[in-house]
């Protein structure tokens, strides 16, 4: 089965969300921030150019920064 992520404006809007899931029977997970990271560079990698090659000195050089 397929995932549906939901991000409410605010916390009365998550509340009424989570009841209507709970409502419905529906299992939901709350992601903590690190999580929600985790899948927006994950989304990020997917979409990088992987035409071309970098070393690793640059890399390394950015990261000293």
């Amino acid at each position: 089965m397929e995932n549906i992520l939901v991000s409410p404006k605010n916390k009365k809007e998550f509340q009424l969300i989570t009841d209507l899931f709970s409502k419905m029977n529906i299992k939901t997970k709350v992601l903590s921030l690190e999580e929600q990271e985790d899948l927006i560079f994950g989304e990020m990698m997917k979409e990088a150019d992987r035409s071309q090659k970098v070393s690793r000195d640059s890399v390394m050089k950015i990261l000293e920064k």
